[in-house]
């Protein structure tokens, strides 16, 4: 597979390691898309059996309805002059829940090339736009609760396809989203750093701020860094409203200084909360974005800032905003 990476050398470049640093380190912050899965679901109508967004690449009207997620997140990016972030649909695209829509390893393997394809040629239509490319990778069970936990070797062995089809099809970095307990996030960070392709952990909180397994934050990406030698490029928080971690995060520990992303719910209900719930939840635009705001002047500079679950562009073009 060739390297998509649209219209920035320096993109290409920093899927080498070693190689120059990813550009939203240098110059963010970059924007991120927002949720994709909820935003298909409850906005454009479209039945996604276990959020597996990957099925849509199967069709013509699954790309044009992954177009229409796409195309107003690079619109956003050209109007305010950032570069963007933009993961492939692939959250659910691993083994077994590949393997719950009928597709084998190799299948999989396929898919999780064809996205990155799929996103490059999205991004060549605007091609003003300083784009990364980022293999989004999911986690084995549930986002919320922590079921069939892995030691870090099994971890490795379960994510090493979608790592290693993501660094093939020439993908800038991959991101583990809403890991909820430390070996997993491992796990991903040692595949990754096997395949030669940088990695983005980002853990998701409860609403004490803590994982779902109970470690605390601080503690869960003192032990990746310790254990992997400081592997992944950084760390984000995603799918919690920022009034469940941003308390957390006001501390003068070293660690804090690794938290380079977020990308927050738009709802300030809990995971168990949004669970249950039946119609999406935009929550309050403005007050999410002025939160964005705060965060920033607690952590500095972001490199990416976006949108989870139940957030859109308009979401992202408010945190943006904010942060101008």
């Amino acid at each position: 597979m060739s390297n998509h990476h649209t219209n920035n050398d320096t993109i290409q470049a920093a899927a080498r390691p070693g190689a120059t640093p990813l550009p939203q380190l240098t110059g963010g912050p970059f924007i991120a898309d927002g949720g994709l899965e909820t935003s298909i679901i409850f906005q454009q109508g479209v039945d996604l059996v276990d959020f597996a967004a990957f099925t849509l690449l199967d069709s013509d009207d699954g790309h044009e309805t992954l177009r229409r997620y796409y195309d107003p997140y690079f619109e956003l990016a050209a109007t305010i002059g950032s570069g963007i972030v933009i993961d492939t649909p692939t959250w659910r695209a691993s083994l077994d829940w590949g393997a719950r829509q009928g597709f084998d390893a190799d299948a999989m393997a396929d898919v999780n090339r064809r996205a990155v394809d799929f996103v490059a040629d999205v991004a060549t239509r605007w091609s003003s736009v300083e784009t990364v490319i980022n293999g989004a990778i999911g986690p084995r069970g549930d986002g919320y609760v922590v079921e069939n936990a892995m030691s870090t070797a099994e971890a490795s062995r379960y994510h090493a396809m979608q790592v290693q089809a993501f660094a093939d099809a020439g993908a800038a970095m991959v991101t583990a989203v809403t890991m909820n307990y430390v070996d997993e996030a491992l796990g991903v960070t040692r595949a990754a750093v096997d395949a030669g392709i940088p990695v983005v952990i980002s853990f998701t909180t409860e609403t004490d701020g803590r994982l779902p397994s109970g470690q605390p934050l601080g503690e869960a990406i003192e032990q990746v860094d310790a254990a992997t030698d400081g592997g992944p490029a950084y760390y984000m928080v995603n799918c919690a409203h920022p009034s469940h971690f941003d308390d957390v995060l006001r501390t003068e520990e070293v660690w804090v200084e690794r938290v380079k992303g977020i990308r927050a719910n738009a709802s300030a209900l809990s995971h168990a909360e949004l669970d249950e719930a039946t119609e999406l939840d935009r929550g309050d635009i403005a007050d999410l974005a002025a939160r964005y705001a705060e965060l920033t002047a607690t952590l500095g500079t972001l490199a990416v800032v976006g949108g989870c679950c139940g957030t859109d562009h308009e979401h992202v073009a408010a945190i943006a905003q904010a942060l101008r």
